[in-house]
């Protein structure tokens, strides 16, 4: 079985062999939200995801569960890519698509936790975006959502079109059926590269990028156990109190 593996020289994580990317979490909950959109008003549910071409596993979940349409964007000119570079490929991919109303993403990644991504796309897109949102209501030309906030939550009504970032606490994602499972089989995943997308070559990968990892690394810790013994609790307790005196703790 193999571990978590990290390549200190690339700087990047080796993924185990034969194991394909998974949805990240943050985002099954936005696909549920544009499902149920879909279903009060109807509309189409296209699923894009930028990385290698073990991601098609990822979008044919995404179908399984209902999506419409999944098209992953790979290309060796992608690599290495940060926030920055990643929505706006992302975002070019949006506009080629067409005609939009709502982007729905998950509001971070559950891997690196950035929550960058979605508001770069919004930035690229000129759209406006509202993060972190439990609840999200079309109503004609705008989006009611509810936002979350350390206290409780906002009601905001946004413009369409625009992009939201949905939270964990707004659904609980449906499971795959086998009917969807078995449509899924047999949809093809359109698979742009950079020229099919039409971006700015020095814009992607890490041409594109605006920050650096410097270091990746695996922590590793270090420490030393001490026993501190006594007849009683109260002798214990003082010869714990000299150590600690002792180390400098206290």
């Amino acid at each position: 079985r193999e571990s978590f593996r990290i390549d200190e020289t690339a700087m990047k994580i080796l993924n185990p062999a034969n194991v394909d990317p998974v949805i990240n979490g943050f985002d099954e909950n936005a696909i549920e939200a544009a499902l149920q959109i879909r279903e009060a008003v109807g509309g189409k549910v296209v699923a894009i995801s930028m990385g290698e071409e073990g991601a098609t596993r990822a979008l044919k979940q995404a179908l399984a569960m209902g999506v419409d349409e999944g098209i992953l964007l790979h290309d060796a000119a992608f690599a290495n890519a940060d926030a920055t570079s990643t929505a706006y490929v992302l975002a070019e991919a949006i506009k080629k698509i067409g005609t939009y109303q709502l982007v729905l993403c998950g509001r971070q990644a559950s891997d690196w936790d950035q929550a960058q991504v979605p508001s770069g796309i919004a930035e690229f897109l000129g759209v406006p975006s509202v993060t972190a949102v439990q609840k999200v209501e079309p109503q004609g030309e705008v989006v009611r959502v509810q936002r979350l906030l350390e206290d409780g939550y906002e009601v905001l009504d946004v413009q369409t079109p625009c992009l939201v970032t949905v939270s964990n606490e707004a659904n609980k994602p449906r499971y795959p059926t086998l009917k969807g499972i078995m449509a899924a089989g047999k949809k093809k995943i359109p698979v742009w590269n950079a020229a099919e997308v039409g971006v700015d070559p020095a814009q992607v990968g890490n041409a594109g990028a605006l920050t650096r990892v410097t270091k990746l690394y695996i922590p590793r810790f270090e420490g030393t156990c001490e026993f501190i013994e006594g007849e009683t609790p109260e002798e214990m307790g003082e010869k714990l109190a000299l150590r600690l005196r002792e180390l400098k703790i206290i």
